[in-house]
């Protein structure tokens, strides 16, 4: 019996379009394929943006208060329905089913600020600028938008640009991983079912063939991704040589710096937490604890003392952490633990051994900690994506911050300690973009904006909040004068006044 084809959703219907390239879309707590996705062709994503293009003249012209009145219903129906999609989440990614939900929730949270588009996308005006000259600007959308989310978050990483992108005017091509497909068709039909005109919201499945058409296109203004440094680059510089604004988000090696007048149990709790929720499939997850001296040996053993408790299976089950996303991806991350015993590290778990409650054909991999990891070594140098947490040793917290600084990555960090004085000074010190003060994963709300700093993110835009907005629109000032009956006579000379 052939598997089931998640197809494209163009124009508010399924779009099977001329492609018959397919890929296994795999279930990772059992180890097989459940479904394929149609990978489209450049032809079938030229279809889809003329598609989005034709119902940009009427969205970008539907009045404000009937826009909003769709985004809110859309916030409405996923707050009543977030679980069906929760379960599809949990299904083909492997994510545990409470940590899909807070997925849900956090991209439920930029839907909510986008409904604020009334206030949002107003403008500025000053009166009498000039004699009897007023100026003032508008914010008008840019037309169509591409999308291009990771694997790890295949529902809050679009909810990140789409609920701002439509409010804004936009229409949308969302070209999701094709490793966890239907949560971006399942988001479609809800949009449908909210009152979104057709052709707003679409979604197009595929490789890199797809990818490149999004960043090639003409009649595309705009790219948003998320992804590893290498892609992300790629994205921006393609992306840019083709006239598009670009914000792309890169990878990550987020360490947590720990003061020796922390609360050593609210440390340990806060790296099992940050670094093996999601399987570490995350890039706000915590990969480096650097510990100052003398607490290192406390630290790791209260780390490895939580992390015995940590329960790894089917997150449709009573679980703590899931499989990893694809068998391949499991065996890159297994990898680097053979490197770090090459490198000198001390293997202190080893998740190789880990016993999940699943099938034993899933792609399983358990938390794995690793103590006097060189800084020389891939094991800290690379983002692993995976639950491996490692451990540094400095002397100081001038080397802490030295050496999180001289990373290739700023896109999150924390420090954790008691000291209000060193708080302040790290914030102020450290080079990286989102910083938590005894918060492990400092994931901004919706109204600010996420992003990081160095190989973490190309262009000069960051995701939602008001820099959201900006990116999705285009400031045309106007510059405006009605002459009284009393004007008269000709005055060649450049205005003064």
């Amino acid at each position: 019996m052939s598997q089931p084809i998640i197809n494209h959703y163009v124009g508010g219907a399924e779009f099977v379009g001329e492609s018959d390239r397919l890929a296994d879309v795999f279930d990772p707590a059992l180890g097989v394929a459940t479904k394929s996705v149609r990978l489209a062709t450049t032809g079938d994503l030229v279809a889809a943006v003329a598609v989005a293009k034709t119902a940009f003249e009427t969205w970008s012209t539907m009045s404000l208060t009937k826009r909003v009145a769709i985004v809110f219903k859309f916030r409405e129906l996923l707050e009543a329905k977030k679980g069906e999609l929760a379960a599809i989440i949990t299904e083909e990614h492997g994510k545990v089913l409470s940590d899909a939900l807070g997925e849900i929730t956090r991209g439920q949270e930029v839907v909510e600020f986008a409904c604020g588009l009334p206030h949002l996308l107003k403008g500025e005006f000053s009166l009498n600028a000039s004699t009897d000259v007023d100026v003032y600007s508008l914010k008008q959308a840019l037309g169509v938008v591409g999308i291009i989310s990771p694997f790890n978050f295949p529902a809050m990483v679009p909810m990140w640009f789409f609920p701002v992108a439509i409010a804004a005017g936009n229409t949308v091509i969302l070209k999701p991983s094709e490793k966890d497909p239907s949560a971006a068709i399942w988001m479609a039909h809800l949009w449908k079912e909210a009152g979104l005109p057709d052709g707003v919201f679409n979604v197009v499945h595929g490789d890199k063939v797809s990818v490149d058409a999004l960043l090639e296109h003409p009649d595309v203004e705009s790219i948003s991704f998320v992804g590893s440094t290498p892609i992300a680059q790629y994205v921006y510089e393609t992306g840019a040589k083709h006239g598009k604004r670009v914000q792309a988000l890169g990878g990550a090696k987020n360490h947590m710096l720990v003061l020796p007048d922390a609360d050593l149990d609210l440390v340990a709790d806060s790296a099992v937490n940050a670094g093996f929720g999601s399987a570490g499939e995350r890039c706000m997850a915590i990969s480096v604890v650097v510990a100052v001296d003398p607490i290192g040996d406390d630290l790791v053993a209260a780390v490895k003392d939580k992390m015995s408790a940590i329960k790894v299976g089917d997150g449709r089950r009573s679980c703590d952490m899931g499989p990893l996303v694809t068998e391949v991806h499991r065996d890159k991350v297994a990898s680097y633990i053979d490197i770090a015993e090459k490198d000198g590290a001390t293997i202190v778990t080893d998740g190789r051994d880990v016993k999940a409650d699943g099938e034993a054909a899933g792609f399983w991999l358990g938390p794995t900690l690793i103590d006097h990891v060189p800084t020389s070594s891939k094991v800290y140098q690379e983002e692993i994506f995976g639950p491996v947490l490692s451990v540094v040793r400095v002397k100081s917290y001038e080397e802490g911050v030295a050496l999180i600084n001289s990373g290739a990555f700023g896109n999150g960090t924390a420090i954790f300690t008691n000291d209000g004085g060193a708080a302040r000074k790290f914030v102020t010190d450290i080079q990286v973009g989102m910083v938590g003060v005894n918060v492990p994963i400092p994931v901004p709300m919706a109204y600010f904006s996420f992003g990081g700093w160095k190989h973490s993110l190309f262009g000069d835009s960051r995701a939602h909040g008001e820099e959201g907005f900006r990116f999705f629109t285009r400031q045309k000032v106007v510059t405006s004068r009605w002459l009284d009956p009393s004007h008269g006579g000709l005055n060649l000379g450049f205005p003064q006044n």
